[in-house]
């Protein structure tokens, strides 16, 4: 199996334990709408793209609440997590990218639901899987921290290190340190319930933090 599969059951299963209602990272989410919106986005184009078409939005999100409306009953909700538990149909773009596409995505939205209701430890990972989202963190980065002039360097507990992105516009450069999954949660906006250290100059770190914040 490849790692987006691997990742693609332990989140239907993180969602099938947790029940419809669990609480979870993203705000104003139970564990139903998380489940509707995997479901949504390689699904129905339309709603996919609204996830990064503004104009689009408000469609994507009254589609995500009708859908995981579904999800309130036992039945309804167990529907919902075979269907994030089935790949997309072969013709579908995320059925061809489904590493690039699916890695991050999936292995998000499982720790969305183990951390939803409280802090939990991080994940003891797979080698493979480590590397497998270490070489996404350059693409990812570059995604997240666009705006933001000061530079990053990463160091793994193992002691590699890989710069993400060189400082502009007059910043220095902030050395992020922690696990491969921590530091994503970190770059996705979930720095509440990551464990990452960030060292730099105070400017730099207040610059990073207002975009990134930190626990």
């Amino acid at each position: 199996m490849t790692w987006h599969e691997v990742l693609r059951t332990q989140l239907a299963d993180a969602l099938a334990q947790a029940g419809p209602d669990a609480p979870t990272l993203c705000e104003g989410w139970r564990t139903r709408h998380l489940a509707a919106h995997v479901i949504l986005r390689e699904n129905n184009p339309l709603v996919g793209a609204g996830l990064v078409v503004p104009a689009l939005a408000a469609h994507t999100e009254r589609a995500t609440e009708d859908l995981a409306a579904t999800g309130m009953s036992e039945g309804g909700y167990r529907d919902l997590v075979s269907r994030v538990a089935t790949p997309p149909a072969p013709w579908h773009p995320l059925a061809w990218a489904g590493e690039a596409a699916n890695v991050v995505e999936f292995f998000v939205h499982t720790e969305d639901v183990r951390r939803g209701a409280h802090p939990v430890p991080p994940r003891e990972l797979d080698p493979g899987l480590v590397e497998a989202l270490w070489a996404q963190l350059p693409r990812f980065a570059a995604l997240r921290a666009r705006r933001v002039g000061v530079g990053l360097v990463v160091v793994r507990p193992d002691g590699v290190r890989r710069r993400l992105r060189s400082a502009s516009d007059g910043h220095g450069s902030v050395v992020v340190r922690g696990q491969v999954g921590e530091v994503l949660l970190w770059l996705s906006g979930r720095g509440a319930a990551a464990q990452v250290h960030l060292e730099g100059a105070p400017q730099d770190l207040d610059a990073l933090t207002d975009a990134l914040p930190v626990r």
